[in-house]
């Protein structure tokens, strides 16, 4: 590979599988990998389907004993989650015949021949009718479920307010067509792996990748007793043998936390690592949870930009630090709050205050002196201001169970959402800051900001923050925050104490920042292309999966795959690998393992899936750059800033290829385009000067130059690159100056050694 597009790597780093699943482990580097291995055989074992689904009794088989649950739990969302399509409920879906018009295409959903039909584009590129026969969600909207070949139920994107009573589609008007993978019939709708494991219960997705095939199977369709419970088979059993005794031996109780992570199988953002989940688990042994990272998944205070599900913001709230858990505040068979309105936060912050085990004594609120609102308007509720919603597929309005505190401080330094100007559009942020420190006055500047203005800092990678990330990662109470800081630390470990800061972070007492220092070990031994172990071969042994699983690929090149931690990551890789993302991370195993042109074909496959994705094209045109195909990769790489024309990075990715295929005037424009949309860039503007100063324009180069060493002033490369260049327009002094720079920045530069001997020699003539 060049070394034009050999020096991309750590900028893609931020580009990898994980972006749409938020783990952002590096793909592939350019070293040298072990011989290929045959395929690995270990796999992590799972007790036999058969055996696991004859655990479970189902839903009704509850109801003797438990009526009143059960009565509140069969009309509840989770009750309801997913169902037959019933003509008394769907009728007036489908009848009278209604016109669907969503951007530029117009659909129909009627009844014929006493079926309900949906005419829409179907995979074909033409309108197809379409009968579904499963329903997904309740309120406040409904999508249907259409069966399609390879054991696949798509679920589509008309759906059905049932509030207004009218058809729209979840995509607004994006005019998603057939052949792209979040189109209806795409990959992205797939209710195999996007929707079925959360909408029933016990579900085994059994994908089949021979065969590009499914074989889903489930104890119970909807979100049942046992999806919460757990199997209850054999409490059944033992309740009818012994009915008038008391005490099941098969029967255990849930701790608060076994509960938090029981709602967590759902409700969030995370990756499968196992597809076998069951209440009383813990959530880390199946799960790998998306937290505030560079992508724009969440603010840096923690808010929800994407859409999360509620654990990841309520982890990293104080509520959850002060021991406050889901059933808390919400009934656990309705899935409602226990109370309404502000006596659910006053129950805990009220005079007196309800004593909660586990929970922390709360800050006692007095209104209207805390809100400044007058009760029953507009921010005079609790949540107006700490629990902002964002809305989801046109119509789903959540809120935020950050519990964070609005500050217009944070909205015009890092444009970050207020609550304040949610609801007084009309106002600036200015406004918003003077009057909330008119109320608060000191207050205002909290360690929570500080906190946000740090990892804000850190996301956009800028100089020196990895001095503050190491003290969140050293002096914060919070484990959530430790592993925040913990994982962006990944793109300062050649600073000083980092690299010693995040080893010892793999002994933490969370499992969340040992898996976190786990990554960023890991990223850094590819990215630097080592082999020593600076991820401590101990954690193939931790206690949990997760941990084990992000040590295990940190180490993946001379991991044994029969070993306990090898086989759960490659159980992992396995059932990930039906999505485009997965199969690119096992592109990237493969890679790493030696198998060239299994990965080679592995990455074009998972562009072939989502030949709409940019970040999928550019991680394949590396994989064909390796394979000695420059042109091809050269060729993706245009194809992917297509795709995705105001990126940066992948600008300068693109840049770096044309460089390399000796296409200098393109590569200097590309360069252009990237620091035009991020000024900030320090390392396209070092090649920018590179490219100018090969154009023949020394001053321009110059200023290039100057920028990368203000932007990135840990660059040796820049001020040397400078001093070669003064040197040949005479200008000895200010050449001897920046190669004395850069020796100060890496002594032993041994270029910038010789070169400043050079000088000295010239000016000593």
């Amino acid at each position: 590979m060049g070394v034009w597009l050999a020096l991309v790597f750590l900028g893609l780093l931020g580009l990898a599988v994980w972006f749409m699943l938020g783990r952002p482990w590096p793909l592939i580097d350019h070293g040298k990998a072990p011989p290929p291995t045959p395929p690995p055989k270990a796999r992590l074992s799972l007790a036999p389907e058969g055996e696991v689904m004859a655990r479970y009794a189902g839903s009704q088989s509850c109801r003797e004993c438990h009526g009143g649950e059960f009565d509140k739990w069969q009309g509840s969302h989770h009750g309801l989650a997913e169902r037959k399509v019933e003509a008394k409920i769907d009728q007036g879906a489908f009848e009278p015949a209604k016109e669907i018009k969503a951007g530029t295409q117009i659909s129909e959903a009627r009844v014929d021949g006493g079926k309900f039909i949906l005419a829409t584009l179907g995979l074909k590129g033409a309108k197809e009718n379409f009968t579904p026969d499963r329903v997904i969600g309740v309120d406040p909207l409904r999508q249907f479920l259409v069966a399609a070949p390879g054991g696949r139920w798509q679920s589509t994107e008309l759906a059905w307010d049932p509030h207004k009573a009218e058809w729209f589609d979840v995509y607004g008007n994006e005019d998603r067509v057939p052949g792209e993978w979040g189109h209806w019939t795409g990959r992205g709708m797939t209710w195999n792996q996007m929707c079925a494991s959360c909408h029933n219960t016990r579900v085994r997705k059994n994908y089949d990748f021979a065969s590009d095939s499914y074989h889903t199977t489930m104890a119970e369709m909807t979100v049942g007793c046992e999806a919460c419970h757990g199997p209850l088979k054999a409490h059944v059993d033992w309740q009818k043998t012994y009915p008038q005794k008391k005490g099941d031996p098969n029967l255990a109780k849930l701790s608060r936390d076994q509960m938090l992570d029981t709602c967590g199988m759902c409700h969030a953002r995370r990756v499968e690592l196992t597809g076998d989940f069951v209440p009383g688990d813990k959530f880390t042994d199946h799960f790998a949870l998306s937290i505030p990272d560079e992508s724009e998944l969440f603010y840096p205070d923690g808010q929800v930009h994407d859409e999360d599900y509620e654990l990841t913001s309520f982890l990293s709230s104080k509520m959850h630090s002060a021991g406050v858990r889901c059933m808390d505040c919400h009934d656990s068979h309705t899935s409602k709050n226990v109370v309404e309105g502000n006596a659910l936060c006053m129950r805990c912050h009220g005079t007196p205050a309800v004593v909660v085990p586990s929970v922390a004594v709360a800050p006692q609120i007095v209104d209207p002196d805390h809100s400044f609102h007058k009760a029953g308007t507009a921010g005079s509720r609790c949540v107006d201001c700490h629990m902002p919603q964002n809305t989801y597929m046109q119509r789903h309005a959540r809120r935020d169970h950050g519990f964070t505190i609005p500050d217009p401080l944070l909205t015009k330094e890092h444009n970050v959402p207020n609550s304040c100007n949610r609801c007084h559009v009309d106002k600036s942020a200015d406004w918003a800051l003077e009057t909330c420190n008119q109320w608060y006055g000191d207050k205002m500047n909290r360690p929570t900001r500080t906190r946000a203005q740090w990892v804000a800092q850190a996301r956009v990678g800028r100089p020196g923050a990895q001095t503050n990330l190491l003290k969140i990662l050293g002096e914060e109470k919070s484990p959530f925050w430790r592993a925040v800081a913990a994982n962006l630390l990944r793109g300062y470990v050649r600073e000083p104490g980092v690299l010693p800061a995040l080893q010892a972070a793999t002994k933490d007492g969370s499992e969340m920042v040992r898996g976190m220092a786990a990554r960023a070990l890991g990223a850094n031994m590819m990215a630097a292309n080592r082999s020593d172990a600076s991820v401590p071969a101990a954690l193939l042994d931790d206690p949990s999966r997760s941990v084990r699983i992000d040590a295990a690929w940190g180490l993946r090149r001379t991991l044994d795959p029969e070993s306990r931690a090898g086989s759960e990551l490659l159980h992992y890789l396995d059932i990930n690998r039906d999505q485009p993302t997965g199969l690119t991370q096992w592109a990237s195993y493969l890679s790493d393992r030696g198998d060239g042109p299994g990965s080679l074909a592995a990455f074009k496959l998972a562009v072939d899936w989502d030949h709409g994705s940019a970040p999928l094209r550019s991680n394949y045109a590396i994989a064909l750059s390796i394979a000695g195909r420059a042109g091809e990769a050269v060729e993706q790489l245009g194809e992917a800033v297509k795709l995705a024309p105001r990126d940066a990075h992948l600008r300068y990715t693109y840049a770096l290829g044309l460089a390399e295929a000796n296409r200098s005037a393109e590569a200097r424009g590309e360069l252009e385009q990237a620091v035009q949309l991020d000024p900030q860039f320090g390392r396209a503007w070092y090649n920018l000067g590179l490219a100018r100063n090969a154009a023949g324009e020394g001053q321009p180069a110059l200023e290039a130059l100057a920028r990368a060493e203000m932007l990135d002033p840990q660059n040796a490369q820049a001020p040397y690159a400078a001093a070669t260049i003064l040197a040949r327009s005479q200008r000895v002094r200010e050449a001897t100056d920046a190669a004395r720079r850069a020796l100060k920045i890496d002594p032993g530069y041994s270029e910038a050694s010789d070169f400043l001997r050079m000088l000295s020699g010239q000016s000593g003539r």
